[in-house]
């Protein structure tokens, strides 16, 4: 049977043979790509391996491991692909990557991937100066998180709010985090309480941060001492609570073997 680097390069042969005959009247220049993708349902329970042929931006055909053959996209590549499902070689060697690649990939990863938790910080504070008698914006921020997966709820008087209540696009940080912006229009009166609750993969149980006019409680204190602070000038209060890439197939085709 050939290795891994071999069949990938045999491969490579037929598709540029393939496309020589097709481009020998058009331009001489041209981009080849090689995408390899693995599906995972219920973990390893399933595992469908797609491996894409592209030629100047555009997928000409594609292995599908849950049919076990080359699919050809477009009529470039439907010449390769009738070449390369002829190669029994050449089929078995991709059929057996789910398990050489995907499942032990996923194996490698799974825990700085699927099982990774970072647990999100949580601030509740007013949008500008508190007019009174005007509606005003609360905003619950909620960032630095995953995975992305992220409830959030505003409660006013121990009562869920869903008038009013307005959501930033989920954000990436660049970091393998995110971040969401929750906000709240209200009218807030003195003795009114609250609270934004943040439920995520990554906690034990959920985040409750409380705001009142005047004052604010962190109820995850586990003193349940409370907590005061003075927005300078303002009369507002602003309340805080502060609670790694799948490997590349076409590496391992190249270097496993």
């Amino acid at each position: 049977m050939l290795s891994g680097a071999a069949a990938f390069l045999v491969g490579l042969v037929f598709f540029l043979v393939g496309i020589a005959i097709h481009i020998r009247a058009r331009k001489e220049n041209f981009v080849y790509q090689f995408k390899g993708m693995c599906y995972f349902t219920n973990g390893t329970e399933h595992v469908r391996l797609v491996a894409r042929q592209i030629y100047n931006k555009e997928e000409i055909l594609h292995f599908d491991s849950d049919l076990g053959e080359f699919v050809a996209v477009t009529e470039l590549g439907r010449v390769c692909a009738e070449i390369w499902n002829t190669q029994k070689d050449l089929l078995a060697e991709f059929r057996a990557y789910v398990e050489t690649l995907c499942r032990h990939n996923y194996k490698e990863t799974v825990g700085v991937t699927v099982q990774r938790r970072v647990e999100p910080t949580v601030t509740v504070s007013p949008a500008s100066t508190e007019a009174p008698n005007l509606h005003n914006l609360l905003i619950c921020s909620v960032t630095n998180f995953y995975p992305r997966q992220v409830k959030i709820k505003w409660f006013w008087n121990q009562q869920e709010q869903t008038a009013g209540v307005g959501f930033t696009p989920l954000t990436q940080n660049g970091d393998w985090t995110y971040q969401i912006h929750v906000m709240l229009e209200t009218i807030p009166q003195l003795g009114d309480v609250y609270v934004c609750h943040v439920d995520h993969p990554s906690l034990q149980s959920p985040i409750t941060v409380e705001w009142r006019k005047g004052r604010f409680i962190d109820p995850t204190d586990s003193t349940e001492k409370k907590k005061f602070r003075e927005s300078a000038g303002s009369g507002g209060v602003e309340s805080v609570f502060i609670p790694h890439v799948l490997c590349n197939p076409l590496i391992q085709f190249l270097g496993w073997k």
